[in-house]
């Protein structure tokens, strides 16, 4: 059976306002049944505090139920916020959605 990847892509600005609505996604994606999770920021303008706090519950939610989180296509103010609470460490990033492509579906075709 061929594992079950979802693409969430949140656009704008992901704060305390969407986060809940960001959060919800996740958690749907992993009950519906998918096996790798890959949140594409392609569109995401900005992220506070209460956007990365959603991000770190919605790690726990995947994490528990077996599933794999990934990102891709942060800017420079995601990334530097991912680099000064060091969750650049906690997330696995890739640069674009054609890397995680190419890494995760090689990973998974072996």
């Amino acid at each position: 059976m061929d594992p079950v990847i979802k693409f969430i892509e949140p656009s704008g600005i992901l704060d305390g306002t969407k986060a809940g609505e960001f959060r919800e996604e996740i958690s749907d994606s992993v009950k519906n049944g998918a096996d790798t999770i890959c949140i594409d920021f392609k569109d995401v303008t900005f992220m506070d505090s209460s956007g990365l706090g959603a991000l770190v519950l919605a790690l726990k939610t995947v994490r528990a139920a077996g599933t794999k989180l990934y990102i891709c296509s942060i800017n420079d103010q995601i990334k530097m916020l991912f680099e000064l609470t060091s969750m650049d460490r906690v997330f696995e990033i890739f640069p674009n959605r054609a890397a995680f492509d190419s890494a995760i579906l090689s990973q998974q075709n072996n």
